[in-house]
């Protein structure tokens, strides 16, 4: 049974399509709903290693928001295309 109001759970029946878009990477800026193109790779030395490495998405509009916002805490490492992130994750 569908409900209108209501995402498909797994394993129900549903658009293929939805299923699809929901799955490609979106924007972690707040209420975005934009299909991803950064990584902005950050850690807290308060709470993380050096070397450990968190990530927050971004599309075109919000990768300088987000990058201020984190580079102001000093938790920014680094900035680099989704692209080039999948790249280096498959060559690890």
């Amino acid at each position: 049974m569908n409900f209108p109001n209501f995402p498909n759970f797994p394993g129900s029946p549903g658009n293929a399509a939805e299923s699809a878009a929901s799955a490609a990477p979106i924007c972690s800026a707040k209420g975005c709903r934009a299909a991803a193109v950064w990584v902005l790779a950050w850690n807290n030395p308060k709470l993380h290693t050096p070397e450990r490495r968190k990530t927050w998405l971004a599309c075109d509009e919000h990768r300088e928001h987000l990058s201020s916002f984190l580079g102001v805490r000093g938790f920014l490492k680094d900035v680099v295309t989704l692209a080039e992130w999948e790249s280096s994750a498959a060559g690890d």
